[in-house]
């Protein structure tokens, strides 16, 4: 996989670091090519890529945020204008520690050619997918300006199979419903930039992103209703339309100054946030041609947010450091809940008071940290401890009630590393994260969501608290590539949702802090070349998972053992065309409730590079066997439930890119190979 180096990979502290110049078999790619051989990360054949099984993580350009977007910068940087990146998957303080994957820093050479650069994609695929995006960017000595403009529709139909029984007083009922399902999101996007480069001392970032949203979420039923009272069966079809339109629109600001003394700076960034949507819901149960039952829900409200954030680093020495800031996180966010009912007499839907509710969203978290390191040799540490402020206010207009919550929480963090010899390190790490309740986890008032299933929300649940542990070891044994982590998570006041019948044929879906979950196991990797024209990246996730507490006052313990693997095989047919195969199976894993079924996966895909690599062509599709199916169960005191979704089955894609910027492929002297060393302007 290299040839002539031993490992492109290095662990410091928190970080795995990839040394892209050891990287030759990427060296004429991206930034998403070079991911494609780390550990942690996963890249699909068109780039698009994973960290931790998850695309929500953070990409800094320098240690900043990108002006272009994640996925985008991944895409349009190329891997010869990189000089490493890092891979960090449990922050330290220093970070937000609420839910992220973690974080991708890409450090950049210096001396970058100026000029234009960008990408143009455009894709369909079968039963209504296609959309396009384009991202320009054109460099000078002083100023980068960015522009981007995207829109992608994307339906997904499907089969649903429901069978419901409810004990409600002396009478269970049965019911029992299968149909069609579709859902879909529709989004348009305009994005703009300028970097600025203020000598060699200060750097200004400055973008902006505004969009509209569209999403829907469709089913057309038979139901079959019979109770053990009276076993006659009765028959009805029922269609439920859900459809969801907004608006969004962001701004970024960031300055950084750096001092004379190399890696002393102070960097600030504010940001600031707008989201205004519209859901409404329809359900209809129709009999004889006839609606006997109707209701409508409306959810709606702007929330607008805002984010400053000021970071201090200061050398103590070439191998110690100090660092320290601060982080403040205000938004308000307005809900207004109606539901409408059917009159089978006016035939009209008529407001419902008691069941509509208007309702305020206020929090103001702060936070502040600070982090020591120090290396020893072959031996670093690094300590870290962040303290965050939490106060959140929920108002219902009303009722005139009002919720709220006023806490301190305590982060600490631990990182350390060890060189046994080159190619072989050991990271061992301990963090604390939190993951606080959203939206209507915290409304407290019931809320209609279709004809059998209401919900309510608890304003005074805390937030889950857990306890990260992780080591981790990567070595190579020959040619292979190894690497192997052991992890412990323990969740505190863990928040599950909770069914139970609210009333006749009706579930209340509810959600409570109701104990303690645990996660013990190991993650694997190996990747190696069989042949030189097959790469292939195996892993495997094994791990224990428990969870206990208390549920309908009575004390609870579930567990399963759990396994995932990923077997991703790439085959070079040529210079310029690419195959990949992709596997993947997930064992079946329980809830506080109930179990959810196991779930396998075939993917393939076909790429194909034009005039050195200025077109891309792809052909991916999905779901090969129509396996990648859904199924869960559940149970309690008085009800039990079994749902199945079987997803479309192939999805079919094909995608253009057109890629151009001011580096050229040039030929090496030395081996006669293409390098990416700088070239004229496009």
């Amino acid at each position: 996989m290299i040839e002539g180096e031993r490992s492109p990979v290095s662990y410091q502290i928190d970080k795995k670091v990839i040394d892209v110049d050891k990287m030759q078999t990427v060296i004429s790619g991206n930034a998403a090519d070079v991911l494609q051989n780390v550990p942690s990360v996963t890249v699909d054949i068109d780039g698009n890529v994973s960290l931790r099984g998850s695309s929500n993580f953070t990409v800094l350009v320098d240690g900043r945020p990108s002006v272009i977007g994640g996925q985008d910068a991944l895409q349009q940087i190329p891997a010869n204008s990189i000089q490493n990146i890092e891979i960090i998957t449990n922050p330290s303080a220093k970070y937000n520690p609420e839910g992220t994957a973690g974080i991708i820093n890409i450090i950049l050479k210096k001396n970058q050619n100026l000029g234009l650069s960008g990408t143009v994609n455009g894709n369909i695929g079968l039963n209504e997918k296609y959309g396009g995006d384009f991202l320009f960017q054109y460099k000078t000595s002083d100023i980068t300006y960015v522009l981007g403009m995207d829109y992608n529709k994307r339906i997904f139909p499907g089969t649903r199979l429901q069978e419901n029984t409810y004990l409600f007083g002396s009478t269970t009922s049965f019911i029992n419903s299968s149909g069609d399902t579709e859902w879909g999101r529709i989004g348009l996007g305009v994005r703009a930039g300028m970097e600025f480069t203020l000598g060699e001392s200060e750097f200004i970032n400055l973008m902006g992103r505004y969009g509209t949203r569209g999403g829907l979420r469709n089913f057309n039923s038979d139901f079959e209703n019979w109770t053990n009272l009276d076993p006659t069966v009765s028959t009805y079809k029922s269609t439920s339309t859900s459809d969801r339109i907004g608006e969004y629109a962001g701004a970024n600001l960031t300055y950084i100054h750096k001092f004379e003394i190399k890696g002393h700076e102070i960097k600030t960034e504010l940001n600031f946030g707008y989201d205004n949507g519209d859901d409404s819901t329809i359900t209809e149960s129709i009999s004889n041609g006839e609606i006997f039952y109707g209701q409508r829900t409306n959810e709606f409200g702007p929330s607008r947010s805002f984010q400053a954030k000021i970071d201090y680093t200061l050398p103590l020495t070439e191998t110690r450091k100090f660092e320290t800031g601060y982080a403040g996180d205000l938004s308000n966010n307005d809900e207004n809940n109606e539901l409408l009912t059917y009159d089978t007499l006016s035939r009209v839907y008529q407001f419902q008071p008691l069941f509509s509710n208007l309702n305020k969203f206020k929090s103001n978290n702060q936070a502040f940290y600070g982090i020591y390191s120090d290396q020893f040799e072959d031996f670093g540490i690094q300590g870290g401890f962040r303290s965050e402020y939490t106060y959140r206010s929920i108002t219902l207009l009303n009722t005139d009630q009002n919720f709220t919550i006023d806490r301190w929480d305590y982060f600490p963090t631990l990182h350390s590393s060890y060189k046994f010899s080159e190619g072989t390190q050991l990271m061992a790490s301990y963090t604390r994260r939190i993951q606080r309740p959203r939206g209507w986890d915290l409304e407290p008032f019931i809320t209609w969501i279709d004809a059998n299933n209401v919900r309510i929300g608890n304003p005074n649940l805390l937030p889950e608290l857990i306890d990260s542990y992780e080591a981790g070891i990567q070595t190579f044994i020959g040619s292979v590539s190894i690497s192997a982590e052991v992890y412990h998570r323990f969740t505190n006041n863990k928040v599950d949702r909770i069914r139970s019948v609210y009333q006749e044929n009706v579930s209340l879906n509810s959600v409570a802090n109701i104990g303690k979950d645990y996660s013990t196991g190991s993650e694997f990797m190996f990747i190696f070349d069989p042949f030189k024209f097959w790469n292939v990246n195996a892993m495997a996730n094994i791990y224990n998972y428990r969870i206990e507490g208390v549920l309908y006052g009575e004390s609870f313990s579930r567990q399963s053992f759990n396994w995932n693997t990923r077997l991703n095989n790439v085959f070079k047919l040529g210079v310029d065309t690419q195959l990949q195969l992709n596997l993947n199976y997930n064992s079946p894993t329980v809830s506080s409730q109930g179990t959810w079924e196991e779930s396998y996966s075939a993917d393939i895909s076909a790429k194909q590079d034009f005039l050195e690599k200025m077109i891309s062509l792809t052909l991916q599709v999905q779901n090969i066997f129509g396996t990648s199916n859904h199924a869960f169960s559940s149970s309690g005191p008085d009800f039990s439930t079994y749902n199945s979704f079987k997803r479309e089955s192939p999805i079919v894609m094909l995608s253009v890119r057109l890629n151009f910027n001011n580096y050229k492929p040039k030929k090496d002297p030395r081996n006669g190979e293409g390098t990416m060393e700088g070239g004229e302007e496009f």
